[in-house]
C-alpha cells in the first residue's frame, strides 16, 4: 500500500510546534478571560450558572467561543485533508472550491425569503447548498482532469457568483447589511453552548466518516488503474470524501460564517513538519487547525486599538494568502498544464471579420442609446422625451459613458491577458490587479478625510502597480509561466480582498458608500470623470494596437516567440503594464467589476474574429455594450432600488464563465 511505502519520520517537530502554539494560545486566552472575569472567580462562575452578568459572559460567551474555535479549526483542517487527498490537489479547500460561499448564500437567502426552512436547523440548508456547489465544481473541472488550475478557476468563479448574489441580497436589504457582512467574514462570537454542542456532534460524525474512508483515500495515491485493480471504486471514493468535506464546511458556515484557508494552512504545516502518511495528516492537521484558529480568534480580540473587532474569517484569509503563495511558488502542483491557446477559434472564422467588428460597434452604440433613452419611472416604462431630456440626461449620460468606458477597458485588458498567456480563462480579476487597485482606493478612503479625484487616481494606480510588481517579482524566476501567473493572481486577490474586508468591518460610516462602490456602482459617476475615462480608454486602447504583432505570436509559446524575434519577457512586461493601467482606470471609475474581462474576448471569438487588431476593437465594443447593459438592468429591474452594475455583470457572466470552463478540453 502507498501508506506503508513511505518511510516513517519523527513526530518530534510536530509535537514541539503544537506545544509552542498551545502555550501561546493559552497565554492569550488567559488574558482574554481575565479581562472578562478575574481568575479567582472562574470556578464560581462555572458553578453558579450565571449569578452575575460578568459570570454569565464568562460561562456562556467567552468559554463557548474558545471551544468553538477548537471545533471549527479542527473541522476545516479535516475537510482540507480530505479534499486534498481525494482530488490530489494541495490547493483544495472549502474556500477555494466555493463550498463555503455557496453555503453562506443559501443561508442568507433562506433567512431573508424562506425562514421556515431554517426551522429544522440551518445546517440542512447549508449542507444542501455545499453539496450542490461541490458537484458543480467537480463537473465543471472534470474535462480538465480535475487539475489544480481547473479546480481553482471553477471554485473561484462559483465563489464570485455566490458572493455577487449574496451582495445583491445585502444591497436590497439594508437592515441586514452589517449583520450579513460580518457573518460572511466569519465571527466566532457565541451566545450559549447550543451551537458548540451541535458542532461537536457534527465533527464527531465527520471524524468517524474520515476514519472509515482512510483506506480508500490511501489507495487514491496510486494510479487509478492500480486502485481499480485493488478493488477501489475511484469515483465513489472521491465523491464520498468530497461529501464529508462539504458537510463539515456546511456545519461550520452555518455556525460561524465563512472562515477561510485553515484547510490549506494546517495540512501544509503538518506535511512540512513530517506528517507524511494519511493517518498522520488526519491526526495532526486537525490539531494544528484548532490551534491556529484558537490563536487567530484570541489575537483579534487583543487588537484593542481598533474601534471594532476584526472578523476572524478575514484574519485567517490574511494568513492563508501567503501560504497559498508559498505552495504555488515552491511546488508546482501536479496536473497543472497549459490550456488550449486563446487563439483557437470556437466557431469558424468569419468571412468578413471587419463587418463583425462594425456590428459589435453598432451594438455598443445601440445599447448606449437605449440606456440613455429607455427607463422606468414612477409611472412605468417610457422613452425619453424632448421635454424631459434636459432633466434626465445629465443623470443618465455620465453613468452610460462611465460604464461603457470601464467595460471597454476591462474587456481589452482581458483580451491582452488571454492572448499573452494563451489561456482563454484569464481575466484581470484573476490576476489580482483589479483587487489591488480597489485596495488602494479603500486605504485612501480610510486615511484621508477629504480626497480629490487626482488622489483617487493615484491611489488606484498605486494599488494596481503594487499588485503588478508583486506578480512580476514572484513569477520572475519562472519566466512569467502561465499557470503560476494565474495561481499567484488568485492568492493576491484573496489577500487584497481580505484586507479590504477588515477595513469594511471597522464600523466607519463610509463603509456603506465603499461597499456600493466595490460592488461596481456607477451612481457617483460624474460627467467630467466619465469623459476623462473615455479619453483614457481611447488613448490606451489605441496604443495597445501597436502590440498586435506580439499578440499574434505570444500564444505560440516563449520558444517560438524568441525564435521569431519577439522578446517574450519584455513584451509580457509591457502588456502587463497596459493591463494594469486599463484595470486601474476602470476600477477607479466604477469599482472592481467581475467577468467583463472574460466575457468580452469570448464574445469576440464567438463572432469569428481572429486578427489581434480586429479583436482589440471588437473587445472594446463588446465589453462596453455588456457593462452598459448591466448598468441599465441594475437601474431598472428592481426600480426604485438599484443593483450595482458590477453585481449585475457578475450574475450574468458567472453562469457563462462556468459553461466556458465546462467546455474547455483538458
Amino acid at each position: 500500500m502507498a501508506e506503508r511505502a513511505l518511510p516513517s519520520r519523527s513526530v518530534a517537530p510536530l509535537a514541539l510546534l503544537a506545544g509552542a502554539l498551545a502555550c501561546l494560545a493559552l497565554a492569550l486566552t488567559a488574558a482574554t478571560l481575565e479581562a472578562a472575569l478575574p481568575a479567582r472567580l472562574w470556578w464560581a462562575a462555572l458553578t453558579s450558572h450565571g449569578a452575575t452578568v460578568p459570570a454569565l459572559i464568562f460561562a456562556d460567551v467567552a468559554l463557548p467561543r474558545v471551544v468553538v474555535s477548537w471545533i471549527v479549526g479542527a473541522g476545516l483542517a479535516l475537510a482540507g485533508v480530505l479534499l486534498q487527498q481525494a482530488l490530489r490537489n494541495p490547493l483544495a479547500d472549502t474556500t477555494t472550491l466555493g463550498i463555503s460561499a455557496g453555503a453562506y448564500l443559501a443561508l442568507a437567502a433562506a433567512s431573508l425569503f424562506a425562514p421556515a426552512l431554517l426551522a429544522a436547523g440551518q445546517e440542512a440548508v447549508a449542507l444542501a447548498a455545499s453539496l450542490a456547489v461541490a458537484a458543480i465544481v467537480l463537473a465543471v473541472a472534470r474535462r480538465g482532469d480535475l487539475s489544480p488550475v481547473a479546480l481553482i478557476l471553477a471554485g473561484l468563479t462559483l465563489s464570485l457568483l455566490c458572493g455577487s448574489a449574496a451582495a445583491v441580497l445585502t444591497v436590497l436589504n439594508h437592515d441586514y447589511l452589517s449583520t450579513l457582512f460580518v457573518w460572511q467574514s466569519g465571527s466566532l462570537v457565541q451566545n450559549g453552548w447550543g451551537p458548540t454542542r451541535r458542532l461537536a456532534v457534527a465533527l464527531a460524525f465527520a471524524g468517524a466518516a474520515a476514519a472509515a474512508l482512510s483506506r480508500p483515500l490511501m489507495l487514491l495515491e496510486l494510479a487509478e488503474s492500480q486502485g481499480r485493480a485493488l478493488g477501489l471504486r475511484v469515483g465513489a471514493a472521491r465523491a464520498a470524501a468530497v461529501a464529508v468535506a462539504a458537510a463539515i464546511g456546511a456545519a461550520c458556515v452555518s455556525a460561524v460564517g465563512v472562515v477561510g484557508f485553515i484547510g490549506i494552512v494546517a495540512p501544509q504545516i503538518a506535511q512540512r513538519l513530517g506528517a507524511r502518511t494519511l493517518r498522520q495528516k488526519l491526526t495532526w492537521a486537525p490539531a494544528f487547525g484548532a490551534l491556529l484558529l484558537w490563536i487567530a480568534d484570541q489575537g483579534v480580540q487583543h487588537l484593542a486599538f481598533l474601534r471594532t473587532e476584526i472578523p476572524v474569517g478575514s484574519a485567517t484569509a490574511l494568513l492563508g494568502a501567503p501560504v497559498l503563495l508559498l505552495i504555488v511558488l515552491q511546488h508546482k502542483p501536479r496536473g497543472v498544464r497549459n490550456v488550449r491557446p486563446a487563439t483557437a477559434p470556437v466557431r469558424p472564422r468569419a468571412r468578413h471579420p471587419r463587418r463583425a467588428v462594425v456590428a459589435l460597434c453598432a451594438l455598443f452604440a445601440l445599447s448606449a442609446l437605449v440606456a440613455m433613452g429607455l427607463g422606468r419611472t414612477m409611472t412605468g416604462w417610457g422613452w425619453l422625451s424632448a421635454d424631459t431630456a434636459g432633466l434626465v440626461l445629465p443623470w443618465r449620460a455620465p453613468r452610460v459613458i462611465a460604464a461603457g468606458s470601464a467595460g471597454a477597458m476591462l474587456a481589452v485588458a482581458g483580451l491582452l491577458l488571454q492572448r499573452m498567456t494563451g489561456n482563454p480563462m484569464a481575466s484581470p480579476e484573476v490576476l489580482g490587479v483589479s483587487s489591488g487597485a480597489a485596495l488602494g482606493i479603500v486605504i485612501l478612503l480610510f486615511i484621508v478625510a477629504d480626497f480629490s479625484q487626482p488622489l483617487m487616481i493615484a491611489a488606484a494606480a498605486g494599488g494596481a502597480l503594487a499588485a503588478l510588481l508583486l506578480i512580476v517579482g514572484l513569477n520572475g524566476r519562472a519566466g512569467l509561466a502561465v499557470d503560476r501567473l494565474l495561481l499567484v493572481g488568485v492568492a493576491l486577490a484573496t489577500g487584497f480582498s481580505a484586507f479590504a474586508a477588515v477595513l469594511l468591518t471597522s464600523g466607519d460610516p463610509r463603509s456603506a458608500i465603499l461597499l456600493a462602490w466595490l460592488s461596481g456602482s456607477t451612481y457617483r459617476a460624474t460627467l467630467a470623470g466619465a469623459v476623462a475615462a473615455a479619453l483614457f480608454a481611447v488613448v490606451v486602447i489605441a496604443a495597445a494596437g501597436a502590440t498586435a504583432r506580439w499578440l499574434a505570436i505570444l500564444p505560440l509559446g516563449p520558444a517560438t516567440a524568441a525564435a521569431i524575434g519577439v522578446p517574450a519577457r519584455a513584451s509580457r512586461l509591457v502588456l502587463l503594464s497596459a493591463i494594469a493601467a486599463l484595470t486601474a482606470a476602470a476600477t477607479m471609475v466604477v469599482g472592481p467589476l467581475s467577468f467583463i474581462g472574460l466575457l468580452g474576448p469570448h464574445l469576440v471569438r464567438l463572432a469569428g474574429i481572429e486578427r489581434p487588431l480586429d479583436q482589440l476593437m471588437a473587445a472594446a465594443a463588446a465589453g462596453g455594450a455588456l457593462l452598459v447593459a448591466a448598468d441599465w438592468l441594475g437601474r431598472n429591474l428592481f426600480f426604485p432600488w438599484e443593483v450595482p452594475a458590477g453585481l449585475c455583470a457578475a450574475l450574468i457572466g458567472g453562469p457563462v464563465c462556468l459553461a466556458l470552463l465546462r467546455g474547455r478540453p483538458a
